[in-house]
């Protein structure tokens, strides 16, 4: 199930559920709603941000990156199922990053749609140009990495686990397996070499929810008064 909430616990802390895509255009959560939702919190010392999320609109994941890390308060991010091209950016904004076992993270070049003269097509591409700039540099802060590493693995369209994003340096620790946090519709997003196992995965998922769907609608037809 596709979900986005804040919650205040107590004690100036707070959990940010994001299983969702990033952006209005994916119908997901836009960086707007994101910031207002955070005020709405108030004084918080510490957040908690699990993510499953197959990306996005860079726009809006890089300014709630930029959000958190502005943010006072500490923040410990858990991948639980998928932080894939922006969404794992967001992930870059905790002070602590942990990924359970079976998660996955994805990194890629930015890429987006060009329509208009030749010249409109060359500002495009200066500006995905621009875009790859800060996101190799939010990873490479993070990582410690060359930068000419953090290129190769966004060419390259490199998806990790959690023993090889810890390698990497993408995260701190990896924590027990968890059962799929979401599941998404990936072949929207075009992504060249998403794994066959997480393809397969998240079929399996979307069609027992379908199952579970129409079994709940059975049960509500068969519970609803007859006319006669």
């Amino acid at each position: 199930m596709r979900t986005y909430s804040m919650q205040a616990k107590g004690n100036k802390k707070a959990t940010i559920t994001i299983y969702t895509e990033i952006g209005g255009y994916w119908d997901g959560i836009s960086a707007n709603q994101f910031a207002k939702d955070l005020k709405a919190l108030g004084d918080i010392d510490e957040i908690n941000l699990r993510i499953s999320s197959p990306g996005g609109e860079v726009f809006d994941g890089q300014t709630i990156y930029t959000i958190l890390k502005s943010h006072k308060a500490r923040v410990i991010v858990d991948i639980d199922g998928l932080a894939a091209s922006i969404a794992s950016v967001i992930a870059m904004a905790g002070d602590e990053i942990r990924m359970a076992d079976n998660a996955l993270m994805m990194i890629h070049n930015a890429w987006g749609y060009g329509v208009g003269t030749a010249e409109d097509l060359r500002s495009t591409a200066d500006l995905l140009e621009k875009v790859n700039g800060t996101i190799i540099g939010t990873y490479v802060k993070r990582t410690g990495k060359d930068e000419a590493d953090i290129v190769k693995m966004m060419d390259a369209e490199t998806w990790m686990s959690a023993a090889e994003a810890k390698e990497h340096g993408f995260i701190d620790s990896i924590t027990d397996a968890l059962e799929m946090a979401a599941s998404f519709d990936l072949s929207k997003f075009r992504y060249r070499n998403t794994p066959k196992a997480v393809v397969q995965q998240n079929l399996d998922h979307r069609v027992r929810l379908a199952h579970m769907s129409l079994a709940a609608q059975k049960i509500r037809t068969a519970s609803s008064p007859k006319q006669g």
